[in-house]
């Protein structure tokens, strides 16, 4: 799941996930010329069927079947070497499928599925956005209504065991996930996908429920992780339950040693099945990965200086404006650069929880965001560093802007009585503004006091705010003490401006595993966090945005319910062409600022990152994608001067 990266002031080093929306949405392939599947429905008088060696839904697929390499990578790419890493916080666990326990990171790296995607999850290939390649599949087929995907599995692929992956397995992870997974993905899968059938060792068959939409329906099956059935039966282990222990996978790497709480290495796979395959040619180029855990961001930044490991991607704007200037950089032995980023930034900000009564009020809600003074927190705590997020799809072509015209319009209208006029008629919600030279802007606490006042909320004599039964206005705002210094400064400058309205604003820091437990049980009123951006519709967006999941969905922190949202996710799936669909979706960003379940705070349109020189990246980078886990690569002879010179041990 898409999870936020260095736009915001956050200190991770793992990578962005994908693009949210569960979907890579653009159609096209070959005909096909005779498979057995395809002249048996041809023969019932089904409709024609698509084979290809990837899966897009609305035109062809940029690389052919006689691809040799995506275009981005370097195909000569070394082989070796390792590259380290840092996370925040604690792990008891290296399952992250599973409620329980707080996962390692990087965890998922040893599974693959049909169709593949990159280390931790990135966009494979980075290049193009909705688009999805063969991995363990060597073609698929469909017929253009798409109410089944039969894929043909390559026969050469084996676990790290080396047992061979087959269709019995992808059933079976496709099952685990149903009765063991997270309770949001399996209700929204089981309506979607009533059957698999193995048709033979290497052939497998989904199908899909007549009259849902057929949106990213291939992609979700393709995307399903690949675990071995034998290991599962074998051992008992459970998917739902936390352990240290992994079941194998059939990636390019594994397991090499865990050190509960302190780091986790990854080795290359020397016996990697699919090291030769045009999808991995120049990727998965490091020997090891190795990721190291911190208590705090100080501590791993001044680790990071000595060199206890050798890449960053930088989340604190403090940091990145004021502490690089360290010898190792000035010598030219650390680099520190910009790199441009496509992707739109991650929707994240101070997220309300919409079930507890006192938020359910939206002027309670938008009082509360006026107590949020982007303008001087960008100024004062981050260097001026940042721009104002504003939108789900900031900055790209589906941002909603000014009021709502054209085919946009058009799909409100149809939409009847669920959409609000207002929504008709007036701009797109932006963020207010407010003064940068003072914390407390005073035509912002006006307005907020007079909506307070609006909603019920009274100040009483002790100058705190009370409803007519006598209750004070509480909010609890949920933070992990193991985050970002420059975050927590942030959020203590903003309750105290809650304060001065007469709120009685609670900050909870706590650690890293109490964090993981109440965030996962929504035990907050209002905690940071993030929504997933979206570049094209697909099942996820209702896993994310919609009504039915909206109780217990970990991808939904705020709760959202909302019919308006849900009928304009319902049209976005049912969109026949590119037109109406990203209508649909300038329609939706505008419907979730409208909704108001979230302030919007900050977000960087580039990758701020800091390495040891002993690594190197393609002259072009890809838009999706900051890759370094997965196209980047180790220069030996750059090492061994690093190492010479002391800058490395």
């Amino acid at each position: 799941m898409p999870r936020t990266h260095a736009r915001a002031d956050t200190q991770s080093q793992i990578p962005m996930l994908r693009v949210a929306g569960a979907a890579l949405l653009v159609f096209g392939a070959a005909m096909l010329g005779g498979a057995a599947w395809g002249q048996d429905d041809a023969a019932q008088g089904s409709d024609k069927i698509i084979s290809a060696h990837g899966y897009s839904f609305y035109g062809d697929l940029k690389y052919p079947a006689d691809y040799t390499h995506f275009d981005y990578v370097n195909p000569d790419a070394p082989k070796g070497g390792e590259i380290s890493i840092s996370t925040l916080g604690t792990f008891d666990s290296m399952n992250p499928y599973s409620r329980k326990g707080r996962g390692g990171a990087l965890s998922t790296v040893m599974y693959e599925s049909l169709l593949g995607e990159g280390v931790g999850g990135e966009i494979v290939p980075a290049d193009v956005y909705g688009e999805a390649y063969c991995l363990l599949c060597e073609s698929l087929e469909y017929p253009e209504s798409k109410d089944w995907v039969v894929f043909h599995m390559r026969r050469d692929a084996k676990f790290s065991t080396g047992d061979p992956v087959t269709a019995h397995d992808i059933a079976f992870s496709h099952n685990l996930l149903l009765d063991q997974g997270l309770k949001s993905y399996a209700d929204a899968v089981r309506k979607l996908i009533p059957k698999v059938e193995v048709i033979d060792d290497y052939t497998i068959k989904f199908y899909f429920s007549p009259g849902v939409s057929r949106r990213s329906l291939i992609e979700q099956v393709g995307g399903v992780p690949a675990w071995s059935k034998k290991w599962y039966e074998e051992t008992g282990a459970r998917l739902d339950e936390s352990r240290l222990e992994t079941s194998p996978g059939s990636g390019p790497y594994m397991i090499d040693s865990i050190d509960v709480n302190r780091r986790i290495v990854y080795k290359r796979n020397p016996d990697y099945w699919g090291k030769d395959l045009p999808f991995n040619v120049g990727r998965n180029n490091f020997d090891k990965i190795r990721v190291e855990y911190f208590g705090d961001e100080n501590s791993a930044f001044e680790a990071f200086k000595a060199g206890e490991y050798t890449f960053r991607t930088e989340g604190s704007s403090k940091q990145w404006a004021s502490s690089y200037d360290f010898p190792k950089v000035t010598a030219g032995q650390v680099v520190k650069d910009d790199i441009p980023d496509g992707s739109p930034p991650t929707p994240s900000g101070i997220v309300f929880n919409l079930g507890r009564e006192v938020l359910q009020d939206k002027r309670v809600r938008e009082a509360v965001a006026l107590g949020f003074n982007f303008e001087w927190t960008n100024e004062s705590l981050q260097y001026g560093l940042f721009k104002q997020r504003a939108s789900f799809t900031q900055d790209t072509p589906l941002m909603a802007t000014g009021a709502p015209q054209g085919a946009e319009l058009a799909l409100l209208e149809s939409l009847g009585d669920v959409v609000p006029p207002e929504l008709l008629t007036e701009d797109a919600v932006m963020p207010h503004t407010s003064d940068a030279s003072r914390l407390s802007d005073r035509r912002n606490l006006r307005r907020a006091m007079k909506l307070l006042d609006e909603a019920g909320w009274a100040v009483g004599d002790d100058g705190k705010r009370y409803n007519a039964q006598g209750k004070p206005l509480q909010l609890r705002f949920l933070l992990n003490s193991s985050g970002s210094a420059t975050l927590s400064a942030v959020i203590e400058n903003f309750m105290s401006n809650l304060q001065n309205m007469g709120i009685d604003a609670v900050l909870e820091k706590v650690d890293s595993s109490q964090y993981t437990a109440r965030e996962r049980d929504r035990d907050y009123d209002m905690v940071y966090d993030s929504y997933g951006a979206f570049l094209g519709t697909g099942t996820g967006l209702e896993q994310r945005y919609g009504s039915e999941a909206a109780a217990y969905s970990l991808f939904n922190p705020a709760g959202l319910a909302s019919p308006l949202v849900d009928a304009i996710v319902t049209a976005s799936l049912a969109a026949d062409t590119k037109e109406e669909e990203d209508a649909s979706l300038m329609a939706l960003d505008r419907a979730l600022r409208y909704e108001f379940f979230m302030i919007p705070t900050w977000y960087n349109d580039s990758f701020w990152t800091a390495y040891y020189d002993q690594y190197e990246h393609p002259e072009t980078q890809p838009p999706y994608a900051l890759g370094y886990l997965d196209f980047w690569w180790y220069n030996a002879d750059k090492a061994d001067a690093l190492r010479a010179a002391g800058a490395l041990r």
